[in-house]
């Protein structure tokens, strides 16, 4: 996690708020309605702070070896998904601007410093809009097959092939690509490892195969495909070759076939789960939400929005101890 900068003019002084606590000196940014905001304090207990309009959300890091994990933007407008340790993170995909993956990761207070290696999961153009440019002028190892690359303009000096369910490790990560069915030329999905923790990516999925059964089942945390309502898009106005492209074993999972994926084969451990890629037009996410959070128990029912960021979560091999408060003038720590 990033450190903010002791020189942001702007923010809330951390010390107005932890009082308490010393070495508390830090800014955190103000943040507009809908932005969320996540820093490492240089606090005794290391705190991770998410300010979200009048509230704060505390989680205790007693897991040094947590993943870091957050959703840029998922939809089909674009997708971007970090997932990094203290050390180094990756990107999966960026099918939004340079210039706005770089605004939305300072929004959450991540640094591009961190950012290592990015990899595509296919050549749809809400997977690789700014992977280019970000690539280019990060000098970023770009993993992608062959055929995913085919004649895409991506920077060829920077492209690295990748095999299927073979491990490719960036610093302390492992990341480990798999296939899964798409309407695309070599479509994969990726799991990220980091000592004893998974987060998995699961979106642009026509049905739960094996593969997704199998890498899904190892995850503390997931970003998994709910693209769309069946009723909704029945009655929508795509035209009927778009239906039947969207819910055909190549195309998208459905809120229900998600949810399904989720009660069938979701581990014991699993802590955060990040429904990803709604459509605009075939969902709603509230309905969504509600449907999960029925089946979720204590896990952490989160929809990855297509408008902004985001928060940041940590996942680590346990549930942390977390605090939410109405009011940051009444803090307390127990």
């Amino acid at each position: 996690m990033p450190i903010l900068n002791r020189e942001r003019r702007s923010g809330t002084k951390i010390s107005k708020l932890f009082g308490v606590l010393p070495d508390a000196g830090y800014l955190i940014p103000d943040c507009g309605l809908n932005t969320k905001a996540v820093c490492r304090l240089p606090i005794r207990r290391m705190l991770c702070v998410v300010l979200c309009f009048n509230s704060i959300k505390i989680d205790f890091l007693c897991q040094p070896m947590a993943l870091f994990i957050a959703s840029l933007n998922s939809g089909s407008n674009g997708n971007c998904y970090y997932i990094g340790n203290d050390s180094e993170a990756v990107l999966i995909d960026v099918g939004i601007s340079c210039s706005e993956t770089e605004k939305r990761m300072r929004m959450l207070g991540l640094s591009m410093k961190m950012v290592k290696a990015v990899f595509i999961s296919h050549e749809h153009t809400d997977h690789i809009k700014g992977v280019s440019t970000l690539a280019n002028k990060y000098k970023l190892p770009v993993y992608i097959t062959p055929k995913t690359a085919g004649g895409l303009r991506l920077i060829r000096h920077l492209s690295r092939p990748f095999v299927a369910d073979e491990i490719i490790p960036i610093g302390g990560l492992s990341v480990i690509p798999f296939t899964k069915l798409h309407d695309a030329a070599d479509p994969h999905s990726f799991i990220i490892c980091y000592n004893g923790v998974t987060v998995g990516v699961f979106t642009d999925i026509g049905s739960a195969c094996a593969q997704v059964i199998r890498y899904f089942s190892q995850c503390h945390a997931a970003f998994l495909e709910a693209n769309y309502e069946e009723e909704l898009l029945e009655k929508g106005g795509y035209p009927i070759y778009l239906k039947n492209r969207i819910r055909s074993d190549k195309g998208h999972l459905s809120n229900q076939q998600a949810l399904k994926l989720f009660n069938d084969h979701r581990p014991t451990f699993m802590t955060h789960l990040l429904l990803s890629h709604l459509s605009k037009d075939n969902n709603d996410p509230q309905l969504v939400k509600q449907s999960f959070t029925k089946h979720a128990g204590n896990i952490e029912i989160v929809i990855a929005s297509r408008y902004e960021p985001s928060a940041v979560h940590m996942i680590g091999p346990h549930q942390t101890n977390q605090l939410i408060l109405e009011n940051k003038r009444q803090l307390k720590l127990f």
